[in-house]
């Protein structure tokens, strides 16, 4: 039919509050300890800033726990947990944000389950003979690859 447009389903306000309000709560646990680090980092000299929704943690002790106490240490950039992004630098921050709201939707979308099937992933793609990190679908989504 020449003329129609097919409207945008819009959902009650109650829904879409509800709704916003699970993807907060489901990857809650994750997001605690990430404030816990990242306020930790900031006690030891790192700095931290909100954009986006997302609590961001650079510098400081927020950097040496990146580079000292998680796999491939140095090489990461950033990493996520729930709603907040630990990185090495305010320029590390700049370089992966895109990627990095990418997983903090993964994490609305699988809340606590997001680790396990994380690694889980990563655990197969090993098996299969391919690259843990690089060949886990949570990153290639990340990536924007296809």
């Amino acid at each position: 039919m020449e003329g129609m447009t097919n409207p945008k389903l819009t959902l009650p306000r109650p829904i879409q509050l509800g709704w916003k309000f699970l993807k907060i709560v489901w990857p809650l646990p994750y997001t605690l300890w990430g404030l816990f680090v990242g306020g930790t980092g900031l006690l030891f000299g790192g700095k931290c800033q909100f954009r986006q929704g997302v609590v961001e943690f650079y510098g400081g002790g927020t950097k040496w726990f990146v580079c000292h106490l998680l796999p491939m240490g140095p090489d990461i950039l950033a990493v996520t947990l729930g709603h907040v992004v630990l990185a090495q630098s305010s320029v590390g921050l700049d370089i992966s944000r895109a990627h990095e709201r990418v997983h903090v939707r993964q994490y609305e979308r699988w809340g606590i389950f997001f680790i396990p099937a994380y690694l889980g992933c990563s655990v197969y793609q090993w098996l299969k003979g391919k690259r843990p990190y690089r060949d886990n679908p949570f990153e290639v989504e990340a990536y924007g690859q296809r």
